[in-house]
């Protein structure tokens, strides 16, 4: 692998969360025949995987299935489960080549039990992989993601464990998925559009956005480079002055 940005010029995120959107649209631009749009972007997958691994990304969120997909034809619907099989089976050697924890998020539920498993097997199998974490979004819902949090919290009211002043943002934090990994650090999305499609949305509450007009199965490590290059010049202020933000730059940079 071949490391295009260099750790020690430019400040990394630790998690990165990418809406992979485009795939039909490249699929029509190139004639391919229906649903081969949706296997190029799988195989766009692998080297931004490797790009990330090799600069120092803790964590890799794509979205692979939203919560809303399950509206669409059923024969698509059909090519894409089968699609994350296949994508979950292929990336197994590359997990453990590469010592690469996997993980899923999303409602399993609706998935079928052979999906549900090959999952559940491929996360135990990576489990204690720690080079990078890669996570696949499969009917996934950020306002789904909120609700499950909301519901563990009140059955905890419920049952008298909480009371109703004991939630707070802290508390549901710690019941949302992803709760263990870093908040997304920059959000990406791919395919011209401009919008975030319920995607990570407690997450991504601090999250710099990135849009760009390429289709995910154009997305190439090298624009990903240049899009964590911007990412390091800009001021994250999480709600402080530009000011408040100089001063406690320029402190730690003193105390180093």
């Amino acid at each position: 692998m071949s490391t295009i940005l260099s750790a020690d010029s430019t400040i990394i995120p630790k998690h990165i969360a990418v809406i992979m959107d485009g795939n039909n649209r490249y699929g029509k631009a190139h004639k391919l025949g229906k649903g081969e749009g949706h296997i190029a972007g799988k195989d766009a997958l692998d080297p931004i995987v490797e790009y990330c691994l090799s600069t120092g990304i803790e964590v890799l969120t794509v979205f692979a299935f939203s919560s809303e997909n399950w509206q669409r034809p059923p024969n698509e619907v059909s090519l894409l489960m089968y699609l994350l099989a296949l994508t979950i089976n292929e990336q197994m050697p590359r997990m453990q080549k590469y010592r690469i924890k996997l993980r899923f998020i999303g409602d399993r539920s609706q998935l079928t039990d052979e999906l549900q498993a090959l999952m559940a097997d491929a996360e135990a199998k990576t489990a204690n992989f720690e080079a990078m974490t890669l996570v696949i979004a499969i009917s996934y819902g950020g306002q789904w993601d909120i609700a499950h949090a909301a519901q563990k919290l009140a059955k905890q009211v419920q049952e008298g464990q909480l009371r109703a002043e004991d939630v707070t943002k802290e508390r549901l934090a710690q019941h949302v998925q992803l709760a263990d990994v870093p908040a997304v650090d920059m959000l990406i999305r791919t395919g011209g559009e401009y919008r975030i499609s319920n995607f990570l949305l407690w997450q991504s509450a601090y999250a710099e956005l990135f849009f760009t007009k390429t289709l995910w199965p154009d997305f190439r490590p090298h624009e990903l480079a240049t899009m964590i290059a911007e990412f390091s010049q800009r001021q994250r202020r999480f709600g402080k002055t530009s000011e408040q933000v100089e001063t406690q730059t320029t402190v730690i940079n003193e105390c180093d």
